[in-house]
């Protein structure tokens, strides 16, 4: 189960106010607990005590990037001077959020001084992020009532990218072989962990069979009596085809858990020219897609990363690739071999694991799990490598239509609409060098996709 964002915040004051004031900094501090509370539903927000010189500012934003936090949210709980942060946060590497925020929400003719200095945290956030600005550092800001539900939802938005960004730090995908001459899956390994941060760790299918061969019966079993909950099992599956996929995803599992793996991709012919194996592992990606782990196909180090992404930026996340145009519809059917994640699939129809034949690798016939996605609101993005650390995000939102059963179709599918219609979206999509490998979500997503590429400074491109 995905943790929620894990957030340190920061409540900077000062101590000029204490003479003029007693008791401002337990009210303040009060204030910031009141705030890491309000937040308490959404994310694990990390207050201890107000940073009221510069010494305290420069500990805190150290103990944080030295523990586990995602991020850190700034908060202005009295003003105080923007220099204090400064060699702070040039020392800093965990994403930024200054919360433009103060207690009250309304200013009336009760107030007082203390009430203005209880409340003057606009005019230090204009000089905290002028600072900040000056430094470089890459920071979001949302100016916002603490209280309302619009300030928790971008807080929330803010939260999850961050959340996303040290996981692409802490990450590492595994790549089972790769795809002869596809070109948009290339990529510069080491420009790819500098920018994006994850590591790409080419592995061999021997270290999967190793684990395979001593998989246990009744780990199989009890795998396949827990797939008849979800699967409508086909009847023409023979029992020693399904245990045999059922192993097959069991010692890939344990190989990723061991090997401390959070993403995966593997190239069918690798299996197949492995020699020992019987089936392709199209079931294991599948059920692995739904357990969050990031999946690519074709040994695409790039789009299985941006799956794993997507799971912790949004939930769900589903590898998909854009396989016939249809212009009466005016969208877009997403298939692929035979990998998605089911939990995406549409409600009012079941989830099928069926018997397939499939020639790809010249090997047996490889149990697939078959549906379409829920129809709604949808975003597909696809991660570009240009050059360096020059990355694109090609991102376009749209609509799953409710597709038809497709009967003679033995993969996932559905339809897509993108909201700018197929000829733009495509024209855009093609021209921005868009990869023919995608990451796919329900819902409008693209708000927390453009925060995530602002948090890894890269480029952002809807179409």
């Amino acid at each position: 189960m995905e943790r929620k964002p894990k957030i340190g915040l920061l409540g900077i004051m000062q101590e000029l106010y204490d003479d003029m004031l007693p008791g401002i900094t337990e009210r303040q501090t009060n204030y910031a607990k009141d705030v890491a509370k309000q937040l308490s539903d959404v994310a694990d927000v990390v207050f201890t005590a107000p940073a009221r010189v510069r010494a305290d500012i420069e500990k805190s934003v150290k103990a944080f990037n030295d523990s586990d936090v995602d991020g850190i949210m700034i908060a202005m709980l009295t003003y105080s001077p923007g220099m204090r942060l400064v060699r702070a946060f040039q020392e800093n590497h965990l994403p930024l959020l200054l919360a433009n925020i103060q207690p009250e929400s309304t200013v009336t003719n009760k107030w007082d001084m203390g009430d203005l200095t209880y409340n003057q945290g606009v005019h230090g956030a204009q000089d905290n992020a002028n600072a900040l600005l000056r430094t470089g550092a890459n920071f979001e800001v949302i100016t916002d009532d603490w209280k309302s539900e619009t300030f928790k939802s971008a807080f929330l938005d803010w939260a999850k990218a961050a959340q996303t960004v040290t996981k692409l730090r802490r990450m590492k995908v595994a790549v089972f072989g790769q795809m002869p001459g596809m070109g948009d899956i290339t990529v510069d390994s080491s420009a790819f962990m500098r920018r994006i941060g994850t590591q790409i760790i080419h592995e061999s299918m021997g270290s999967i069979y190793s684990i395979f061969e001593k998989v246990s019966k009744k780990e199989i079993d009890d795998l396949i009596e827990k797939q008849k909950k979800y699967f409508q099992i086909d009847p023409k599956l023979k029992r020693e085809d399904h245990e045999y996929a059922v192993r097959f995803e069991i010692a890939i599992k344990k190989f990723l858990e061991t090997n401390g793996y959070e993403a995966f991709s593997i190239y069918f012919q690798a299996v197949a020219n492995d020699g020992r194996f019987r089936q392709l592992p199209m079931m294991a990606a599948s059920d692995l897609l739904a357990e969050g782990y990031g999946y690519g196909a074709e040994g695409d180090a790039c789009s299985a990363t941006l799956v794993a992404a997507g799971h912790t930026l949004i939930g769900d996340a589903h590898f998909a690739e854009m396989y016939a145009m249809d212009f009466k519809r005016n969208s877009i059917l997403i298939s692929h071999m035979g990998e998605g994640n089911w939990k995406v699939a549409r409600k009012d129809r079941p989830v099928k694991l069926i018997d397939r034949p499939l020639g790809i690798g010249g090997l047996g016939n490889p149990p697939t799990v078959l549906f379409s996605a829920q129809p709604g609101s949808a975003t597909i993005t696809s991660l570009v490598a240009l050059e360096g650390e020059k990355f694109r995000l090609v991102v376009s939102k749209g609509d799953v239509l409710d597709t038809e059963e497709m009967p003679h179709v033995e993969m996932p599918y559905f339809h897509f609409k993108p909201e700018t219609g197929v000829r733009n979206a495509l024209n855009g999509w093609l021209k921005n060098g868009g990869t023919h490998h995608e990451c796919f979500n329900l819902g409008d997503q693209t708000k927390r996709w453009k925060l995530l590429c602002e948090m890894l400074g890269i480029e952002y491109v809807e179409v």
